[in-house]
């Protein structure tokens, strides 16, 4: 009887576990995500762009404590978003319809938001930049 030997397994420890690494994957989504909440957030659309926030947070904060400092910030900032209204650029129905006035106040929490889920990136070294403690400040 022959048994293939499956080569994405490493059998040297105790856990296998897969050769292949999913950064690049997940590198590749994030920065479509952000492109794509860019686009949103440079339209108004102030739902999708939260929606798309909330894609990325998904993915970085599975790497975060339940009860760490990143999660409670993030709830913080959610908090704050949803204790405003609606995020739609417009509210009421048919006539009465108007602008939100709570939209210039949710575009600065939504700001603070893609940018407390950027520097996470960046520390968890997914991001455009992160340091580590051996790096030279060579020029």
């Amino acid at each position: 009887m022959v048994y293939n030997k499956d080569y994405n397994k490493v059998e040297d420890s105790d856990t296998p576990t897969s050769r292949i690494n999913a950064a690049g994957l997940i590198n590749s989504t994030l920065e479509k995500l952000w492109n794509e909440s860019y686009t949103l957030m440079s339209q108004g659309k102030y739902d999708l762009w939260n929606v798309k926030l909330d894609s990325i947070w998904c993915i970085l904060g599975g790497d975060v404590d339940e009860n760490g400092i990143e999660n409670k910030e993030m709830q913080k900032i959610n908090l704050a978003i949803y204790s405003k209204g609606s995020l739609k650029s417009k509210i009421g129905n048919s006539f009465s319809q108007k602008d939100n006035p709570n939209n210039s106040y949710q575009y600065q929490l939504l700001l603070k938001k893609s940018l407390f889920l950027r520097r996470l990136q960046n520390k968890q070294g997914k991001g455009t930049a992160y340091a580590t403690e051996d790096d030279d400040d060579i020029e």
